[in-house]
């Protein structure tokens, strides 16, 4: 696996590490509207790969598992990042819902229904309910880059591991999240159990939750939009 030099050899790790892009590509398009490609984001895992080959040092004492993960993901998400799919104003919209959302909570002391956040938009039910299918795809991504911060063996950009500092800072903000997930309605905290820990699909979660796949979608947003309001208020 090494050379004389310590040095990995190259050929050998892309072989073996391959399966891996294509695993996080798939878990990751379920997550994606239709019109992202696995084939799109297999490329992007693979330059994420190679970077990894071509920088990893085994004297900084991480393994290359968690450094050539770590470089796949980041490739993968940069690929989604540049292509900005969401219209401005589907985001500023979605701004809107968000601090609509909090002011209410504030105000009611209790998450808010999604009817009483649509007649604070303006909208009737239907059109908000459009505005967080619009949004859905957008939010996905953030959120889930959220909960993966924290991680175990996280590598800061040059490969060396993270400063004790940086770890806390990364234990602080993933404890914020955990409390405000604890905030979430049931429905919407047992959505997002399901989604990201138990990682069922949208058609799965939907039959526990006994609705749509649509209207997981719907849900999903929503409460990465109460997550949002809350992380930003702290």
């Amino acid at each position: 696996m090494y050379t004389a030099q310590g040095k990995i050899r190259q050929d050998d790790l892309l072989d073996d590490y391959m399966p891996l892009v294509r695993r996080q590509a798939l878990s990751l398009q379920v997550r994606l509207p239709a019109s992202i490609e696995l084939d799109d984001l297999i490329q992007a895992g693979t330059v994420g790969l190679l970077e990894a080959l071509g920088r990893f040092d085994a004297a900084q004492g991480a393994s290359f598992a968690t450094f050539a993960s770590q470089r796949i993901r980041g490739a993968m998400l940069d690929e989604l990042r540049s292509r900005d799919w969401l219209p401005r104003s589907v985001r500023r919209n979605a701004r809107a819902a968000d601090e609509a959302a909090r002011r209410l909570e504030q105000e009611l002391g209790r998450p808010a229904e999604e009817g009483e956040i649509a007649a604070a938009l303006d909208m009737d039910i239907e059109a908000y309910r459009r505005l967080l299918n619009d949004t859905n795809s957008g939010q996905l991504l953030p959120f889930e880059e959220l909960m993966a911060e924290g991680g175990e063996g996280r590598l800061v950009e040059d490969g060396t591991p993270e400063t004790p500092f940086a770890r806390l800072v990364d234990q602080q903000q993933r404890a914020r999240l955990v409390e405000a997930i604890e905030a979430l309605p049931e429905r919407e905290k047992l959505l997002m159990a399901l989604y990201y820990q138990e990682e069922l699909n949208l058609k799965e979660i939907g039959a526990v939750l006994g609705v749509t796949e649509s209207r997981v979608c719907q849900l999903h947003s929503q409460a990465v939009g109460r997550l949002r309001g809350k992380l930003r208020d702290g």
